[in-house]
């Protein structure tokens, strides 16, 4: 079966009982299925509330603007917002301006207390919470991952710094071609519990049976560490176990009482949970559209207080190249989060399939935008939607 666009009729998947569609467990992430399970992840895979606490709901003011047919140019010619959020499967998006909201939409039986699957946007939150342990002097940036967990000295990360896990500098081998069921990353996503074995494996192969599993075996390294930049996921499950060891907190219990209790989240989120309880920082993270605005206001605000505002001076300043992104020739990559250029810096959350939040310092403009692409990963696509997310805050400039 082939995905559809908002415009285009959707599939009964998951309709009816019981359903006659229902998302195979080996594609759930796949075209169409993702287009449901993004939003409906707590029905597919086992979940960690990160809890709102009971503090008020942040309100955002509200000065809304049509900007359907604001138009711009992309690889395929001149288009219209409007189109643009069709054309690249869009299940909602906000922009705020000095944080109040000026759009918001919500498309593919999305609504306002959906929980969508972030994918590596997770590892900006990840990250944030580090910045704030850091800034309390509980954790630092140039300590060795071995001063944390003494048993990674068997592995890879053997001589490696927190900073270089941060900016994926590490010489760990990780294989992240998403298309192999039996690569690196593949292996995470049976780990994960997000998947099971692939049918057709080697059945000689012991696969991992949780995370920490996974990186104890992780033993290779390609290069010297800190010598170059390779997107890899699996940094930042280690920066995270890093976290969880020091504090002796879950991941879900820190990104709750560091971020999502002290920014008003309107929801509760989640993070999926691999058979051993551990949640999956890279790429497991599940909140709602206003929720990840509040997370990218709070970034575009400094940390307001909850981490030092040297986090993102620093954050915003990277090695720039077009190594780093084939949709993004001048990007860098520091601290779990995206530059986009070396001019602007605006930072960027990026997730597969289509997820981003975009941090326009300049302008005081937050843009988030949720998909659900056909493809792990789509140039035209992304090069289109920093087009459009450029052309709206030229609009409201």
């Amino acid at each position: 079966m082939t995905s559809y666009k908002n415009s285009e009729p959707p599939p009964p998947i998951m309709q009816g009982s019981p359903p006659s569609l229902v998302p195979p467990r080996l594609d759930w992430d796949r075209p169409p299925w993702n287009r449901w399970s993004f939003q409906h992840i707590r029905e597919i895979l086992p979940t960690a509330e990160v809890w709102r606490g009971n503090g008020h709901r942040a309100r955002f003011d509200r000065a809304e603007q049509d900007l359907d047919g604001l138009r711009f140019d992309t690889d395929a010619g001149p288009t219209t917002l409007a189109a643009h959020l069709d054309e690249s499967y869009t299940d909602g998006i906000l922009v705020l301006k000095n944080g109040t909201i000026v759009v918001e939409r919500y498309f593919n039986g999305m609504t306002e207390r959906t929980l969508h699957l972030s994918q590596s946007m997770a590892k900006s939150v990840t990250a944030t919470v580090f910045a704030i342990l850091a800034g309390r002097g509980e954790m630092d940036a140039s300590a060795q991952v071995t001063d944390y967990m003494p048993e990674l000295a068997a592995t890879g990360w053997r001589g490696a710094t927190l900073q270089q896990v941060l900016d994926m500098t590490t010489g760990v081998r990780f294989d992240e071609s998403y298309e192999n069921p039996c690569s690196d990353i593949g292996q995470v996503d049976v780990a994960t519990g997000w998947k099971p074995v692939p049918p057709d494996s080697d059945p000689d192969f012991r696969w991992p049976s949780h995370m920490w599993e996974l990186v104890l075996g992780l033993r290779d390294v390609v290069r010297p560490h800190g010598e170059a930049f390779e997107y890899r996921s699996i940094e930042t499950d280690v920066l995270a176990f890093a976290m969880e060891r020091v504090t002796g907190k879950r991941l879900p219990q820190l990104v709750s009482e560091e971020i999502w209790q002290k920014i008003g989240a309107e929801e509760s989120a989640c993070f999926t949970v691999d058979p051993a309880g551990y949640a999956v920082a890279d790429g497991g993270f599940n909140a709602t559209l206003r929720d990840y605005g509040r997370f990218g206001q709070l970034v575009l605000d400094g940390g307001r207080g909850l981490f030092p505002a040297a986090f993102i001076d620093e954050t915003r300043t990277g090695r720039h190249g077009p190594q780093y992104s084939t949709s993004m020739p001048n990007a860098a990559y520091r601290n779990q989060f995206w530059i986009e250029d070396p001019l602007s810096r605006s930072l960027m959350c990026r997730g597969v399939f289509g997820q981003l939040i975009h941090m326009n310092f300049d302008d005081g403009i937050v843009v988030v935008k949720l998909s659900s692409w056909p493809d792990f990963v789509d140039p035209v696509l992304s090069r289109a939607t920093l087009a459009a997310v450029r052309a709206v805050a030229e609009e409201l400039r």
